[in-house]
Order: C-alpha cells, then structure tokens, then sequence
C-alpha cells in the first residue's frame, strides 16, 4: 500500500521543502496540497465539517507553487492537487499548469480534483453552482484534448475554444492520473466516467459497505479496478485501518497533517512513518 500526506500550506505552517524532504526520507510515496482561490467576507456557504470554517482555508497558499517547491528537492516523492477546483480555474491556463508541474517533477504529479462546495467562492469566479458539475468534466474532456493533440479545440455547453497551439505536454502519457475527489455514488460515477482513478473521504468500515456497488457499476461501463484505483482519504491514520484498508484492496490512503510548525508536525510524522512500517504496508 502507498501513503500520502495532506496539508493546507500556509505562511504559518511547515514548509513545503521541509515536509518533502521528510515524507521522502519516511517512505512516504505522495503530498497532497489543498487549494481555495479566496473566501468571500459574505460566507453565505456553511462550512461541509460544521462549525466555523478553520483558519488555514483562509490562508492556503497555491498549491501548484508549493508542490513545484517539493517536487524540485524531492527524487521519488509525487505531488498531488488534493483537491484543485477546477470548475473556477480557466481551462486552458490550468491545462498548461498541469503539464508544467509535471514535466518540472519528472512526471510526478497526480492530478487531484473536486467539484467544491464553496458556492459564493465559484460564483466570485464566474462559476454557476448548480452546473459546476458539468464545467469539472468539460474542463477536463477539454484539457485531455490540449495534453495529447497539437492543434486543440473543444466545444462543449459552457467550455469551448476553437483550434489552439498548447504546450507543454504533460511528461506522463497520455496525462497525469486525474483522480476525481467526491463521495458515493455521485462522486464514484464522476470518476468512473472521466476520471483514472477516485477519491472518497471513507472509512475503512463505510468503504466495505459501498466497494460491491463500485465495482458492478465499473463493470457496467466495461472498466474495472485497476483502471479507476481508489484512493481513500482518511484524517486517521491508524493500525487497524490501515490492514483493513490493505485487505479490501486499496492500492493508496492518503491523510490528514494539521496546519502548523515543523516542530508539531514531524513528530506525528515518525509516529506514522513506525506505524506503517509495523503493519507492514
């Protein structure tokens, strides 16, 4: 089993060559980097977790900077968008970003993507809620056409662009791996759909109950396992979930570190990195 860390990099927290460099030296195989463009002073949108929406949403620095930071001190490390809301990037901007960061890192980077949940956030972009949805897959469907063609168009409901000259090309072929972050079914079927592999935030327990149903509807569209591997984000890193996690067949689990000093996190990192290595993962 791989394991990856996720952290809101913030100017207060750990740096992102620092905690490279220590995931590296600790087995670890990816780091995830969150990313919110701003958040509006109207935060007419609840925070999903309940409660006041914790300061570091407020503070996250890009994350396609600080992974570019890592990859750059790091030889086997991959870095990951956990997740970027591409449904409020410009499309052919954020084509040329991907292939970017991946042909920096060697071909290192996992392409990690959502929908958001942060309605007045999209909207500030020009985003329209209730079809963000529909933008991710386009956005995507158009992106796979700039990565892999040298003339490039797309003509779609709400992205389109007629023939265009886009480089560079990613370093990994035909794209980056693009694992669509969202829960069960919605989420599941976004990433069956479009996506190379799928990103619930589950339980070992609330995995078991639904990997049936994902697996009859890959199968319904002639896909199986290996092509969409899940990737279960999961804030506790513990023991017994980590061999569960590796007898359901979860090739990747990726976890949570808090926002804050090298001095607080590293430690949680050794605590981790013994913890894995006594499982045997």
């Amino acid at each position: 089993m791989l394991f990856g860390a996720a952290i809101f990099f913030t100017e207060h927290s750990i740096g992102p060559i620092e905690l490279a460099h220590a995931l590296e030296e600790r087995g670890f195989e990816s780091l995830w980097a969150p990313e919110h463009s701003h958040i509006p002073v109207s935060r007419k949108t609840p925070y999903p977790g309940g409660g006041e929406l914790p300061k570091e949403y407020y503070d996250v620095i890009d994350p396609f900077v600080t992974l570019t930071a890592a990859a750059a001190v790091t030889k086997t490390l991959k870095v990951a968008t956990g997740i970027c809301l591409v449904q409020q990037r410009d499309v052919i901007q954020t084509a040329k970003l991907v292939a970017s960061i991946d042909q920096v890192s060697g071909g290192r980077f996992l392409f990690g993507i959502g929908g958001g949940w942060n309605q007045d956030e999209m909207e500030n972009h020009g985003t329209v809620f209730e079809t963000r949805f529909l933008r991710v897959r386009e956005s995507v469907e158009a992106m796979k056409e700039i990565w892999t063609k040298p003339e490039a168009e797309y003509h779609g409901e709400i992205v389109k662009f007629d023939p265009v000259f886009a480089w560079p090309k990613p370093a990994q072929k035909p794209w980056p791996p693009i694992i669509v972050g969202g829960g069960f079914p919605q989420g599941a079927r976004r990433a069956i759909r479009y996506g190379d592999g799928w990103l619930p935030i589950v339980s070992a327990n609330g995995l078991e109950k639904i990997l049936p149903q994902y697996h009859t509807m890959l199968k319904e569209v002639g896909r199986d396992a290996a092509d969409v591997p899940i990737t279960a984000w999961n804030a506790r890193l513990e023991a017994d979930s980590i061999k569960r996690f590796a007898e359901l067949g979860v090739p990747r689990v990726v976890t949570t570190l808090p926002p804050a000093s090298a001095d607080k996190v590293l430690p949680i990192l050794d605590r981790w990195a013994e913890m894995i290595k006594q499982t045997g993962s």
